[in-house]
Order: C-alpha cells, then sequence, then structure tokens
C-alpha cells in the first residue's frame, strides 16, 4: 500500500481504549504513523479524530479543539472513578431521595446552571494526568491519593433533555437517569461535571454512558466504524473518507507562497508576506503555508512587527 496521509474520524467502540484503536489503525492501513488528538475512557464510544502518516505532526494543533457530548448520569450513588466501571461508593443517607427521583425540573436546571460557564474542575484520580512522571490512574489502582490542583475549564452548554416526557427516569439499580448534553473545552472531565452535578443535589453521581458526537469541526456523522475502515481499504475506498491535513485546518488562514518561498519553507526558514491588506492577522497567528497549487506545506506563526511567516511544524517533503 502507498504511504497515507491526512485524518480519519472514527466512531470508537467500546470497551477499546484510544490506544487499540491507533494500534488497530495501524495493522488496517500498515502505516506506523498514526496517532489521535484526543483520549476517550474504553466505556465512552463516538468521535476519535485519527491522524495518519504526515498529519499526526498536526496533533498539536488539533488536540485543544472543543468537544460535544450525549451523557446519562445516574443519580443515586458515586463510584470511585466516576462511572460505571468503578466500585459503588455508598452513602444510605443520599441514596434514599434518588430511589424516588424527588428533584424537580427547576431544582435539576438551578445546578446545571452553576456548573457553566467558566469553572474550576479538579481532576480525577482515574485519570491519564501525571504527577511527577506517574499517571493518576496508575497510583489510584494502587491506593494511593494526592491533592490535585483545580483546573480551569469552560462548559459552554450544559443541558438536560427528556426521555418518554420526563427528564429523571428510574434506572434497573432504583436510582435515577438524567440525559444530558455537554459542550466543553478540551481537558474537560465530563465524569467530574457528573459528580459535580450530584454534590449540588446532595446525592452521589457517576456516568452510564458517554458518547462524543463532535470534536472540533469533526462530527458523528463523518465517522467510520473501524470494520468499514477495514472494508472500505481492502476495496480501495477510503479515500474519500481521508481528510487532507489542509482541509483538517480550514479554520486557520492560509498564504498561498511563491516557487521560492515554498522552497525557503521546506528547508524551515522564514518568508517575509509583505503588506497585504487581506493579512491583518494579529501577532503570533497560526497560517497554513501553501505552495501555489494549494498543497500544505508547514504550519507557520506570523510575527505582525516583521510581517514574517516561521515555520513551526513542516510537513511536505518529509519522508
Amino acid at each position: 500500500m502507498s504511504s497515507v496521509d491526512g485524518v480519519i474520524i472514527i466512531d470508537k467502540p467500546v470497551g477499546l481504549t484510544s490506544h487499540d484503536v491507533v494500534a488497530r489503525v495501524r495493522r488496517i492501513l500498515r502505516e506506523r504513523r498514526v496517532g489521535h488528538t484526543g483520549t476517550l475512557d474504553p466505556f465512552a464510544t463516538g468521535v476519535l479524530v485519527i491522524l495518519v502518516g504526515r498529519a499526526t505532526r498536526l496533533a498539536q494543533f488539533l488536540s485543544g479543539a472543543e468537544k460535544e457530548y450525549e451523557a446519562v448520569i445516574r443519580l443515586g450513588f458515586a463510584t470511585d472513578t466516576g462511572d460505571l466501571t468503578g466500585t459503588r461508593l455508598a452513602n444510605k443517607r443520599a441514596e434514599g431521595r434518588a430511589n424516588e427521583c424527588l428533584w424537580s425540573d427547576d431544582e435539576i436546571e438551578s445546578a446545571m446552571t452553576n456548573l457553566r460557564g467558566e469553572i474550576d474542575q479538579v481532576p480525577p484520580m482515574y485519570s491519564a494526568k501525571k504527577h511527577q512522571g506517574q499517571k493518576l490512574y496508575e497510583m489510584a489502582r494502587r491506593g494511593e491519593q494526592i491533592e490535585r490542583k483545580a483546573v480551569r475549564v469552560t462548559i459552554s452548554a450544559f443541558e438536560s433533555f427528556p426521555r418518554s416526557g420526563q427528564l429523571l427516569t428510574k434506572s434497573s439499580d432504583g436510582s435515577c437517569d438524567l440525559t444530558v448534553r455537554v459542550v466543553c473545552s478540551a481537558g474537560t472531565y465530563v465524569r467530574t461535571l457528573a459528580e459535580d452535578l450530584g454534590k449540588r443535589l446532595g446525592v452521589g453521581a457517576h456516568l452510564v454512558s458517554l458518547r462524543r458526537l463532535r470534536a472540533g469541526d469533526f462530527p458523528i456523522s463523518r465517522a467510520l466504524s473501524l470494520d468499514q475502515v477495514q472494508e472500505k481499504t481492502e476495496a480501495g475506498e477510503l479515500s474519500p473518507f481521508l481528510l487532507a491535513p489542509d482541509a483538517a485546518l480550514s479554520r486557520l488562514p492560509f498564504a498561498n507562497l511563491g516557487a521560492e518561498d515554498a522552497r525557503r519553507v521546506r528547508n524551515g526558514m522564514e518568508v517575509r508576506l509583505g503588506d497585504q491588506p487581506d493579512r491583518p492577522w494579529p501577532d503570533e497567528q497560526q497560517v497554513r503555508m501553501r505552495s501555489e497549487g494549494g498543497q500544505l506545506i508547514a504550519i507557520g506563526v506570523f510575527d505582525k512587527a516583521s510581517r514574517r511567516l516561521h515555520p513551526r511544524v513542516v510537513l511536505e517533503g518529509e519522508n
């Protein structure tokens, strides 16, 4: 198979880690350079942005994108992981109210309102964040707990929507389930958001399902299952589903370069853009640097004072 460069949107199935998906795509495409732009927990499903070939160098420009999720929060008890894979933490006093689903729609809305906008969120112990070189979840599995600093995140949307005409539905274990939509900044833990909602309602809470509907500009409607990637690769029909690196960064402005400037950029050298009025970019703006034919060569950073573009990541011409 010839070299593959681009972005594939995968609908990650339940039970696989993000690393498992990357490994599977490597085998299917027979391409060593495969990565992703944002981890999904094994119990979660949905959009996983996979970078292939030279496109793996774009991860730093895509990993900070806004995310959108649909989730089901179970009100009634917490777990040590914040999701359905963990061990139940008992709190009999709080469980009684949950068993009756006694919260009004207004109470739920009020609690959710307090968790919208810019908020401070403490990362869970069961997360891939590192402390002194160790992943927190590895420490948690050994029974260790450490103090974690709160991180500022942005919750652009946190809203509930009814199932069968009501917000709360009884779950199989007698607790109450609440279906929600979340739009948030990168680095947000929806598990923690669920736990914080429970605290505001006076009850333990955890996630029982999580589906990523969008990562940046990549919606679930563009996603392929792993089996579909296999089938289309074997049939030679994957190309229409492989997003070119330039298209994957369509939110960034671009500059088409002449032959000499393109040569300089391929060698990691800066270029001067002149005083074109159609480029009123702010200082340190990231810019797609393209050849005259529109081929993405590099991602550069604009120096407003000198009106120069400095290549940060060069793609074209690498082996």
